[in-house]
């Protein structure tokens, strides 16, 4: 008699397949599912593969729009990142699959999702709590922290045997002594030999984008037009043909600056990461079209949002709302309220940035708005007295000394030197 049916978020890997025969072993029922994020993936074959282990159903969602949209824009206009380098496209994708995978469950009756994430890593954070904020009832089936599952599964060799045992079929290729996710917004690659943080990644490791070394001669320059701060057209010109073109759907805008991107060169990191759990965590990641989006609204707001309203999103809203994602929490009353306070900064930048890549750089070739530029070259001259006389910042100087005057003072009486 079956215990009831269980989603099981599976990648048609080696992992969540050992865990698909061991949930059906279990006396459970499994659906199996997948949500579409633009990874590059054969979804035939991962359906054919889950379907001969034991399946009930396996269901795939398409959630490329909805991630663009809801939440890789968002993560642009608040310049979304974490540690200063890794521009979160593991952890942006999460709420988008957690919530497709919990409309599965219940639109397929499950009492249970699984998932196949270890016990060390974020992931298993950022899925459950999103699991317990869209359904709180839902129960959680987590093998890898179930000591019946990882004290039989102590090794790859455990699982390729439970594999040859049921009759599952594993890859023939040589693997690659890593793991990787993949979604539209970027390629992560972590464990195996590059656990060691002073391994140099081999050349063959990287997928998507070009080594800088090997991209074109010739730049790439594009323009890119914003609307309260959300990219609404992409226009390049094809170096291949010398043809003008522009895109302007958000899914159309994301892809193409990836493919740009990555054609040169645009978007790897490499670095030692501060995990949610405590531990440090060496990761490798290709993110090129969030780091040209990026580059391109953080230089749009130099020119277009005031100096004050930057400094308070800078100081606050930025690293909160970067870490709430990293850590699991994008479905949170605090991120709730972090998210409410991205669009009132947007409301001024508007206008279109300029850029070239080449060889694995960004390179900021100009900047306008029609509409909402603060700089005023006249002001701001050397050449012209505009905007205020220079005999005016000497009372402004004054009033800044007040209290610097008092603290040299202080310092004097003390006998204390200012030092360098």
């Amino acid at each position: 008699m079956s215990k009831g049916k269980v989603c099981l978020a599976y990648s048609g890997g080696l992992d969540t397949s050992v865990i698909l025969a061991w949930l059906l072993e279990q006396g459970y029922e499994v659906v199996a599912f997948m949500a579409n994020v633009g990874q590059e993936e054969d979804f035939k074959a991962a359906e054919e593969k889950a379907l001969k282990i034991g399946a009930t159903k396996f269901v795939v969602v398409d959630c490329k729009e909805e991630f663009v949209t809801d939440i890789l824009f968002p993560a642009v206009q608040v310049n979304a990142v974490y540690e200063d380098v890794y521009l979160l496209g593991t952890s942006l994708a999460r709420p988008v699959i957690a919530k497709a995978q919990i409309d599965v469950a219940e639109q397929e009756g499950c009492f249970a999702v699984s998932h196949g994430c270890t016990g060390k890593g974020n992931d298993q954070i950022r899925f459950e709590l999103s699991f317990y904020a869209l359904k709180p009832d839902i129960k959680c089936i987590t093998p890898w922290r179930l000591p019946e599952f990882f004290n039989k599964f102590a090794g790859r060799k455990d699982l390729l045997d439970y594999a040859a045992s049921k009759g599952i079929p594993v890859s023939q290729t040589k693997a690659k002594p890593w793991s990787t996710d993949e979604n539209e917004a970027h390629i992560s690659y972590e464990a195996g030999i590059l656990e060691d943080p002073n391994n140099t990644p081999p050349k063959d490791m990287w997928k998507l984008i070009t080594d800088p070394m090997d991209a074109p001669d010739v730049p790439q320059d594009l323009s890119i037009d914003f609307v309260k701060g959300l990219p609404v057209k992409l226009s390049y010109k094809d170096n291949k043909t010398g043809q003008e073109k522009s895109v302007t759907s958000p899914l159309d805008i994301f892809l193409t600056a990836s493919s740009l991107g990555r054609a040169n060169g645009v978007g790897r990191i490499d670095i030692v990461e501060n995990r949610y759990i405590n531990l440090k965590s060496r990761g490798c990641y290709e993110q090129a079209p969030l780091t040209i989006l990026r580059k391109a609204h953080v230089d749009l707001e130099g020119l277009t949002l005031d100096k004050e309203v930057r400094q308070i999103r800078d100081q606050f809203v930025t690293p909160t709302y970067s870490k709430l994602l990293y850590n699991g929490s994008y479905f949170s009353p605090e991120c709730e309220y972090i998210r409410s306070m991205i669009k009132p900064s947007q409301e001024t930048v508007n206008g279109t940035v300029r850029l070239s890549l080449y060889k694995g750089n960004v390179i900021t070739l100009g900047r306008y708005s029609e509409t909402e530029n603060l700089y005023d070259a006249t002001e701001s001259s050397m050449d012209e007295l505009t905007g205020f006389l220079p005999t005016d910042t000497t009372g402004f100087i004054e009033i800044q000394a007040i209290r610097i005057k008092k603290y040299g003072q202080a310092k004097k009486n003390n006998n204390q030197e200012l030092t360098l």
